[in-house]
């Protein structure tokens, strides 16, 4: 098996083609789902309502469900990121292509620029296939120059706002809490794409926020996603063991919040890097840094575009490759950044959100 050729002829892509393909546009990406008629179909159609599109798309994504390898190649591990363990993902490259398999659930998939398939258990691993599409658009922008950020983003009238941090910083958390200002509109829970200009730019994917139960308990409006039974067990629960829990849930920003509640893009003016901690006692504080002085902020924001971004030249990511700081100093230099340190206070970053996001 050396080519995208010799995978292709092992699978049959007709089961996928028999219904008319679904569109999305995200900014300026436009894709094409081919996909059987059936739950997994309905499920991501209603997913990706906001993003939905009646014009057809130059990426073409076709999903084989319960189809398979004949033969299996030597597979490769791909090494995560820091401070990350377990087997996550396994890569084999072909010539111009890659197979990329998760190792937990087996669904595999082919990409290259020609080709954007996944295949085997698709129906049991919706959350896999909405990140695969997703890939599509980040590939997309990736070879167009814009930069992957490890974060969440909001949209106000005059302002936008993308907030990184350390995972488990609380992203999440704190970015829900904007969409309670009136008028706020939603670009992304946690991959932001940005591209440097008068204004910067902000891209979202279609990916809505998956969040723990102390997200959840900490604000009212999303305590209907919780049974009251769980409510009730949760709430017995020290902080401590609350803040830890991973234990997630979908958030529909339409079901939520409403219609018209999303934007998948923005101009992009403020950038908030989370470097608060449950431990101390100093009380939460925004201070204006300059992210050339600051690698360790920097560090929190870059992104690895993972195993199937496959670069304009032909090449693929390569395995362990780390993300180079030039092109997000650049991207950023008209941004306004700001370190948020202190005690966690999500209510005084409320506040300093509403203060930004209503002027």
């Amino acid at each position: 098996m050396k080519s995208a050729r010799d995978v292709l002829d092992q699978f049959d892509l007709t089961p996928a083609t028999l219904a008319p393909p679904f569109h999305l546009a995200v900014g300026p990406v436009r894709i094409s789902v081919f996909c059987p008629q059936g739950p997994l179909r309905e499920a991501l159609v209603g997913y990706f309502a906001p993003a939905l599109s009646g014009q057809p798309g130059d990426i073409a994504v076709h999903l084989l469900e319960g189809q398979a390898l004949g033969d299996e190649p030597a597979w490769s591990d791909w090494a995560r990121e820091g401070g990350k363990s377990g087997r996550k993902d396994a890569i084999f490259d072909l010539q111009g292509a890659r197979l990329i398999r998760k190792v937990r659930s087996g669904v595999t998939f082919l990409q290259s620029p020609d080709h954007a398939i996944a295949f085997g258990p698709l129906a049991q691993n919706e959350s896999t296939v909405i990140n695969f599409i997703n890939t599509q658009v980040l590939n997309a922008c990736l070879r167009e120059g814009w930069q992957l950020c490890h974060a969440a983003a909001v949209a106000g009238a005059r302002r936008s706002l993308a907030i990184a941090g350390l995972s488990g910083g609380g992203k999440s958390t704190s970015i829900l809490r904007m969409m309670d200002i009136a008028g706020t509109r939603f670009v992304s829970n946690d991959r932001v794409l940005v591209r440097g200009g008068a204004p910067a730019w902000a891209l979202g994917i279609p990916k809505h926020p998956r969040i723990n139960p102390g997200t959840i308990l900490g604000n009212p409006r999303l305590q209907g996603l919780l049974s009251a039974e769980r409510r009730a067990e949760l709430a017995t629960m020290p902080i401590a063991e609350l803040w830890d829990l991973e234990e997630k849930y979908d958030l529909i920003i339409p079901e939520v919040y409403g219609p018209g509640r999303v934007c998948y893009e923005a101009p992009l003016t403020d950038f908030w890097v989370l470097n608060w901690s449950r431990e101390s006692d100093a009380p939460t504080a925004l201070t204006p840094v300059d992210l050339a002085d600051r690698p360790d902020l920097l560090g929190a924001i870059m992104k690895s575009p993972g195993p199937f971004y496959q670069h304009s030249g032909g090449s693929f990511e390569p395995n362990g490759a780390a993300p180079v700081p030039a092109p997000y100093l650049e991207a950023l230099r008209d941004v306004r950044v700001f370190e948020v340190s202190g005690r966690v206070d999500f209510d005084a970053l409320a506040a300093e959100g509403r203060a930004l996001l209503d002027a």
